[in-house]
């Protein structure tokens, strides 16, 4: 493992607003720096009462020119809803005025509801532009040719670092046969993730952006004093899942202490599999059940994620995690 890295949704907590969440993304983001963390992602998800970071591409904009040295990035953009061009604008102004900082991310899913897919681009094709797409889109962060009719500006020549993010082995494919970095989301759906890997891994054709596999394991991370402190913290995620699995999605729970009170025993079971790509518990803990995903899957790069309610429990966790992280990457680099 080479670099450990963090994914925020900018998590609305119950009894606060999108400018507590906004604002606590901000300042996650330089405890992240301090920590040591190497990037600081952030993803597109749209009519989400819980989730402030709708406007992407706006939020790093903030988050970049809060902090220094730490990579800033999309984990991701969900490209169906945009076109190429202005995606490779937006990230093409922020890797002009922030350079060598910007990553770019792209998922293939809406991120939302079909209403609100509709909303957000009204004259969607049935048929998968996917590939296309991102084909299109690193064209325009690439050197452009003479004879080029239309050019991002700021964008062409910026040569922004392009993800393929994927929970299914279709990302893997792309990401392989096009020779990019991919980025499983098996922080929330891990079922398919040793196939993908295994898929990217042995497909893998060098490009002119990456010489060999570059993989990124995403997983969940809950920390406290205690392995209990940390599984009651967690239950404000898995509040939050269940009621987005049962149709009731809202702004992100307060912890409790029985969750079988609160959800049932089937969608608790199919939460906690989809969770389950974690690790949640005391400092030792969670070192230990880190350093099993690393030793298992063997990433190049994890990326932790976690939404706690209470913001100062989410700072002191990810520190934990951090301290975990920067221990597994030296023995790895020692190995």
């Amino acid at each position: 493992m080479q670099h450990f890295s963090l994914l925020d949704l900018s998590p609305i907590p119950e009894g606060g607003t999108a400018a507590d969440a906004l604002g606590n993304t901000i300042d996650l983001a330089r405890h992240a720096e301090a920590s040591g963390y190497h990037r600081y992602w952030l993803a597109e998800h749209h009519n989400m009462p819980g989730i402030a970071s709708a406007a992407t591409a706006v939020v790093i904009g903030a988050v970049a020119s809060a902090t220094k040295t730490i990579r800033i990035g999309a984990g991701g953009v969900m490209l169906p809803n945009h076109a190429p061009l202005v995606i490779a604008e937006q990230f093409g102004t922020l890797a002009t005025l922030y350079p060598g900082r910007v990553d770019l991310g792209l998922g293939r899913a809406p991120g939302t509801d079909g209403a609100t897919a509709h909303a957000l681009r009204r004259h969607m094709e049935a048929n998968d532009n996917f590939p296309q797409d991102v084909v299109e889109l690193l064209g325009y962060f690439d050197d452009a040719s003479d004879d080029a009719q239309i050019r991002a500006v700021p964008g062409q020549g910026t040569h922004v670092p392009v993800w393929i993010l994927g929970s299914s082995l279709y990302g893997a494919q792309l990401a392989a046969y096009l020779g990019l970095p991919y980025a499983f989301a098996s922080h929330f759906a891990p079922a398919m993730l040793e196939d993908a890997i295994a898929t990217y891994r042995s497909t893998f054709r060098p490009s002119q952006w990456l010489a060999k596999p570059y993989f990124m394991l995403a997983a969940g991370v809950c920390a406290a004093a205690t392995d209990d402190e940390a599984w009651y913290l967690r239950s404000s995620q898995i509040r939050a899942f269940a009621n987005l699995r049962t149709g009731r999605p809202g702004k992100l729970p307060r912890p409790v202490a029985d969750l079988s009170a609160e959800i049932s025993a089937p969608v608790l079971a199919q939460v906690e599999q989809a969770l389950s790509c974690s690790a949640t518990g005391s400092p030792e803990t969670v070192r230990r059940e880190l350093a099993a995903l690393v030793e298992r899957y063997k990433p190049e790069e994890i990326m932790v994620t976690g939404m706690i309610h209470d913001h100062a429990a989410r700072l002191r966790s990810f520190s934990i995690a951090s301290e975990a992280l920067s221990d597994i990457a030296q023995a790895s680099k020692a190995a």
